[in-house]
């Protein structure tokens, strides 16, 4: 058994390895043939903490032909005043203000929806208000864009977690990225099931995004990001995902029940709300990332140090993705608990789906 378990484990290892060839980086000095006009849109609900440093990205970027336009979504803190302060007068910036919720709308959907009735740009930008990223960003974005042809490109920032369970659940994003999605037909193909997104941080070239009906195509979705790619796909179009950690952070959660409810509202229904893949998932991870870790226990009390081996392949591959995605390298030795950590979150998630609980978001409520 220990044997099988190393050679799975090396097998794993070498797929990631491969994986990640597909996973194309932003390049670091881009060579555009033109200067669109690009609308960078920002959804905001409730982001005081994070508008001084949104703000302070979206002025410092270095591509000039840019209109930044920002939605205060009916937020209840302050805002709307740290807007005030910290655009100070900057013509280049536009807030609006939010309107009632509709029925069957995502808030954060129906957000983007109203951010882009406002733009004028050739290409819409849509970031996260919790994402700081460096001044040539934005044009990488567009170069890379421009050089594979694509009508969306997207990608998972490198993350801050600065508490303990954002430790565990945050970096298994990329992870499940590099192992479970195969980036070759993600990339390459216009395979709808092979597809994924990050809502923090999506371009789209407008004419492509218009043609599907916009977010209002997906308005019902938890998970719209993936959704509104796979649409995209569905209709021709290539959609794109980047490795964008060396220019891009994200700063996601300060609080252990924000890290809670942000990933139980999408990690069942990211897997499209099947107790199958959950089973097998659980399965899964519990044989091959989580009792490794009691194996190497019982082999340091028995002597047996071959027990060991597993749970060293384990982190092995997880220091691979973190060294990949500019994260903490030694959040690895940790893969056990990030195991454990997703599993339970996706768990509870399904069992709230099942008994028709809601999830919470922000004050809002989503079944």
């Amino acid at each position: 058994m220990i044997t099988a378990l190393i050679v799975i484990h090396i097998a794993f290892f070498l797929w990631i390895v491969f994986n990640r060839l597909f996973l194309p980086a932003l390049p670091k000095q881009p060579l555009m043939k033109t200067e669109p006009l690009v609308s960078i849109l920002v959804p905001m609900r409730n982001e005081e903490r994070n508008v001084p440093t949104i703000v302070r990205s979206l002025k410092e970027t270095d591509w000039e032909k840019a209109e930044f336009i920002l939605l205060n979504d009916q937020s209840t803190d302050g805002t709307q005043a740290a807007l005030d302060q910290e655009i100070a007068g900057d013509k280049r910036f536009t807030v609006l203000q939010g309107v009632e919720l509709p029925a069957g709308w995502i808030g954060k959907v129906h957000a983007c929806h109203q951010l882009q009735k406002h733009a004028s740009g050739d290409y819409l930008f849509f970031v996260d208000a919790d994402v700081r990223f460096r001044k040539q960003a934005v044009r990488q974005t567009l170069g890379l864009m421009e050089k594979r042809r694509a009508a969306l490109l997207s990608g998972f920032p490198a993350f801050e977690v600065p508490v303990f369970l954002s430790k565990l659940l945050v970096p298994m994003l990329h992870f499940v990225i590099l192992f479970h999605l195969p980036l070759a037909l993600a990339n390459y193909a216009k395979f709808p099931a092979a597809t994924a997104a990050n809502g923090m941080w999506m371009a789209f070239e407008r004419k492509a995004y218009e043609s599907i009906g916009g977010h209002e195509a997906v308005r019902t979705s938890l998970v719209e990001d993936v959704h509104i790619a796979r649409t995209l796909k569905q209709a021709g179009h290539k959609v794109l995902l980047a490795n964008i950690t060396a220019s891009v952070k994200c700063r996601m959660y300060e609080t252990p029940a924000e890290v809670w409810e942000g990933f139980l509202k999408n990690s069942y229904t990211g897997i499209g709300r099947s107790p199958l893949i959950a089973i097998l998932l659980t399965l899964f991870y519990s044989v091959f990332y989580i009792f490794p870790l009691f194996l190497a226990a019982a082999g340091l009390v028995t002597a047996n140090w071959i027990w060991l081996a597993p749970y060293a392949l384990t982190v092995l591959q997880r220091w691979y993705v973190d060294m990949v995605t500019n994260q903490r390298w030694y959040l690895a030795f940790l893969i056990p608990l990030q195991a454990a950590a997703m599993l339970a979150v996706m768990l509870t998630a399904m069992k709230k789906s099942l008994k028709n609980e809601p999830y919470t978001w922000k004050g809002r409520h989503y079944s």
